[in-house]
């Protein structure tokens, strides 16, 4: 029998090493690896038609606001995989930084609020959004690696998540976004600096929980992690195109 571990090798080995994401991973993180061993679904994902119309503006605005009522429930969710976290940890440091995580999801829900109060949708009425199926499906899933396994597993299941809108905001922002771009809000919020840190120490955490947490044989089992939520990534925009409930 082929061990898991040796097939990763052999193929990165015949695929060429990952590639840095720049200001955001080095080429020898976890988080490139992860990216580089998913990266047709990792490219599905970040270069979605829904990404690509939302970049050109040509993007209906009722795509984006049944997305931006169906985010605002799936942050309410990774808030609470958050608080996970911090029952999952071990160290006070680490319970620090899961509820750091927890505080700046509550924030970024602020954005949704202000797209929505624009649209005449109060808060309360965000709250009260029956969850489309692409909401449940990634939020549970990401809820139930963290109850099956451990901090890094959990944090594996958020990373897509957190660290690629940071590489896709940082990408559209560099592309260019005038004044009057109907999704400049959203393309400025998650391709600033401010969020682009909060990236950059999910991936730095994720490095050091594989040192604390990890070893050849975990490696196979967190690609299988990450490759799922990346799919259910791409299948949240797809919700979006949709208008799926």
């Amino acid at each position: 029998m082929t061990d898991p571990a040796t097939e990763t090798d052999d193929q990165t080995a015949t695929d060429g090493p990952p590639e840095a994401v720049p200001g955001l991973a080095e080429a020898d993180s976890l988080f490139a690896r992860l990216r580089h061993a998913c990266r047709d679904d990792w490219s599905a994902y970040v270069d979605h038609d829904f990404v690509r119309w939302m970049a050109d503006g040509t993007l209906r605005q009722e795509c984006f606001r049944h997305y931006m009522g169906q985010d605002y429930l799936f942050l309410i969710q990774f808030a609470r995989a958050y608080a996970l976290g911090v029952y999952k940890s071990e160290t006070l440091d680490d319970m620090r930084r899961m509820s750091e995580g927890m505080g700046g999801i509550l924030g970024e829900m602020g954005l949704h609020v202000k797209y929505c109060q624009a649209w005449g949708i109060a808060p309360e009425e965000l709250e009260r959004l029956p969850e489309a199926k692409a909401t449940m499906a990634y939020t549970r899933y990401v809820l139930e690696r963290g109850v099956a396994g451990d901090l890094l597993d959990l944090n594996v299941a958020l990373a897509p998540c957190v660290v690629g809108y940071a590489e896709i905001g940082a990408r559209l922002l560099a592309e260019g976004v005038d004044d009057d771009h109907p999704y400049q809000a959203w393309i400025r919020e998650y391709g600033g600096p401010g969020y682009h840190q909060v990236a950059r120490s999910a991936v730095e955490t994720l490095d050091r929980l594989m040192v604390e947490r990890g070893g050849p044989g975990r490696l196979p089992g967190l690609i299988d992690t990450f490759r799922k939520a990346t799919i259910l990534e791409a299948d949240f925009w797809q919700m979006g195109l949709t208008l799926a409930r």
